[in-house]
């Protein structure tokens, strides 16, 4: 019998990647309540046990700065996903749903794009969707009277905070992103205090 941490953890975590790895980096969360939709990620690149960057910017705005999209993983490797994500955009008429739901096809089958390590969040005014490379598309269950979507090391104790909020305050959408990621910041040691916050609001 295996003694070590990772012969403990159950199978199927939501930081594993589709090979089985493992996400330690970073927390994105997206919360939408009223007429916004809301992203904001922290700033820290990690390298093994050493922080390399304190103020990254891992949310994009996509397709003429109506969609909304955010990593947790390799940067590299978001970015090509970012790029392939922008060409799905383009070729659906920005509709979400239907370029996330090729995006994972994509990024199921194929083989190069299998071997990318990073997870998305991708939003519009109105849609939330989580993406991952073993084919999910994932839109969250209301919260309350709002939704929340969140990935990296951080994101459970995001989406425990902004779930709190969501029932029990009448904070907005960038005021509960705000609080969820400066008390996950506080507790992951992969995420920091330099936040980056992006805002869409239906027309």
């Amino acid at each position: 019998m295996r003694g070590d941490a990772a012969a403990r953890e159950p199978a199927g975590h939501p930081l594993d990647l589709a090979d089985g790895r493992r996400v330690r980096s970073t927390t994105v969360i997206c919360v939408r309540r009223g007429d916004a939709m809301v992203m904001g990620a922290d700033g820290q690149v990690t390298l093994g046990s050493t922080v390399m960057k304190h103020s990254a910017r891992k949310i994009r705005r996509l397709y003429n700065d109506r969609i909304l999209a955010g990593f947790a993983g390799s940067t590299a490797d978001a970015f090509s996903l970012f790029t392939r994500f922008e060409s799905k955009l383009e070729q659906y008429g920005g509709n979400l749903g239907r370029s996330a739901v090729e995006l994972a096809k994509d990024w199921r089958t194929d083989k190069l794009l299998r071997q990318l390590q990073a997870l998305l969040i991708v939003a519009d005014a109105r849609q939330l969707f989580l993406l991952s490379g073993d084919g999910d598309v994932i839109e969250p269950d209301a919260v309350g009277d709002g939704l929340i979507a969140t990935i990296g090391s951080g994101g459970s104790f995001a989406l425990a905070a902004a779930t709190a909020l969501l029932e029990n305050t009448p904070m907005s959408a960038r005021e509960i992103v705000e609080r969820s990621m400066r008390i996950a910041a506080g507790i992951c040691i992969y995420s920091n205090q330099s936040i980056t916050i992006e805002e869409l609001r239906t027309e």
